[in-house]
């Protein structure tokens, strides 16, 4: 699925994943891992991974994660890559869980 994604709608996924590992206010070692690595397996090039490693310094603004910018077909692969990103620390706290669950619902899950 990840594989149809458009170049924008990959740096889109990646800007939602980044958002959700800030929940806590700090991005964790496994939570920096795991995005790398979808970076890598997304194929971005290095000017993108270098704008995910500013998502990974300074979260992206709320408006930059809004739920209606998700094309309907992508919305189950976001919320999973989502939610991926949520237990790759190892730690899930409260707000963790219900920022999922209003991603969740905002995405019509």
């Amino acid at each position: 699925m990840l594989e149809a994604l458009s170049r924008d709608e990959r740096l889109l996924l990646l800007k939602f994943v980044c958002a959700q590992a800030w929940t806590d206010l700090e991005i964790h070692e496994g939570e920096r891992r795991f995005v790398e690595r979808l970076a890598q397996r997304l194929g971005l090039d290095a000017a993108d991974r270098a704008e995910v490693e500013h998502w990974l310094h300074v979260a992206p603004a709320p408006g930059e994660v809004d739920p209606a910018l998700v094309p309907a077909e992508h919305r189950r692969a976001f919320f999973e890559a989502v939610r991926a990103v949520m237990y790759a620390d190892g730690q899930v706290d409260a707000e963790e869980r219900e920022q999922l669950e209003r991603l969740r619902a905002a995405l019509g899950g």
